[in-house]
């Protein structure tokens, strides 16, 4: 077994993610996208709690509400997979199998960021189960392993073990980090409709017209990760998959305009959605724009972090 040491409970703290700005290239050979995208860690965050057993690995889900307003859609609470298909037992396997792990573990995970809403809660699980169970079994990782590693579970998971601030290119796995000048605090609304992210992609691929965009988005996108990242400046990008929005693009237009009368500014989809995202401006309570906001949407109030995972104790 690889391990340094008795194995021991880990418990996982594992944040979510929203995109400032979000640019869509060319569809590449292998059938991905070019993408350009300053990805952000935030305290919106699942918890995952490791305990070695013999053999095997089980997954517990539970939910617990976390929005300081309504409720996230029943869709995406009923998307979480508790079975093989979940990158928790997915990540675990691959580590166990790289590194000829003997025992198991029993994950319990707490669910409060929505799912399929572009918030990243599925890869920060499995950030979180290669990070809790090498944790659990003294199994020393390189920064370059758990990339590696991280990589052949999806693109944005490669961002989930590292977190804080980075510009994405590539699928989004090619990540350079990036100092952000301020922290800042953030409203999301999460609708009742969804985005299939494959969907989008293909309705990109049909109207093209992001692509006379492409050039100029990622020199933009490569000049502001050069200094200290302004959140309002990097979302000023804007997000490529609002225009593949078909017939949701007037409900999100209007979801939109009732954030920015509620107060927030510099409203984006994050991800490919359906997740609205706005910057909470100086001075602005984030009480105040959740009360003023006309809308039965769930919403997140949430702040920047310097870091994807935080190991919080050992249980």
């Amino acid at each position: 077994m690889s391990a340094v040491g008795r194995p021991r409970p880990v418990v996982v703290e594992a944040r979510a993610k929203v995109n400032l700005g979000l640019a869509v290239g060319p569809r590449r050979g292998d059938g991905f996208h070019e993408l350009a995208t300053f990805f952000q860690s935030v305290s919106l965050a699942d918890t995952l709690v490791v305990t070695p057993r013999p053999r095997g690995f089980t997954l517990r889900v539970r939910f617990e509400p976390a929005a300081v307003r309504g409720a996230p859609p029943a869709a995406g609470v009923a998307a979480v997979p508790a079975g093989d298909d979940n990158l928790v037992l997915r990540a675990a396997r691959l580590l166990a199998t790289r590194r000829a792990l003997r025992g198991g573990a029993a994950f319990s995970l707490v669910k409060r960021i929505p799912a399929r809403a572009g918030l990243g809660g599925g890869s920060a699980d499995a950030a979180a189960a290669l990070a809790g169970l090498a944790a659990a079994y003294g199994v020393r990782l390189s920064r370059g392993e758990r990339v590696a590693l991280a990589a052949e579970l999806g693109s944005d998971v490669p961002f989930a073990i590292t977190g804080g601030t980075a510009l994405g290119r590539g699928r989004g796995e090619r990540l350079d980090r990036v100092r952000l000048a301020r922290p800042f605090r953030m409203v999301i609304a999460v609708p009742e409709w969804g985005v299939d992210t494959a969907r989008a992609f293909r309705a990109l691929d049909r109207i093209r017209k992001h692509l006379t965009q492409w050039g100029a988005n990622l020199r933009s996108a490569q000049i502001l990760g050069r200094t200290g990242l302004l959140a309002h400046r990097a979302l000023r990008l804007g997000n490529t998959f609002e225009t593949a929005l078909g017939r949701r693009r007037g409900t999100f237009d209007r979801l939109k305009r009732r954030l920015e009368d509620a107060g927030a500014t510099d409203v984006h989809l994050t991800g490919s959605g359906s997740a609205v995202v706005g910057l909470l401006p100086d001075g602005h309570a984030g009480a105040e724009v959740v009360r003023r906001f006309q809308g039965t949407e769930a919403l997140y109030v949430v702040r920047s972090r310097g870091h994807g995972l935080k190991l919080i104790g050992r249980s």
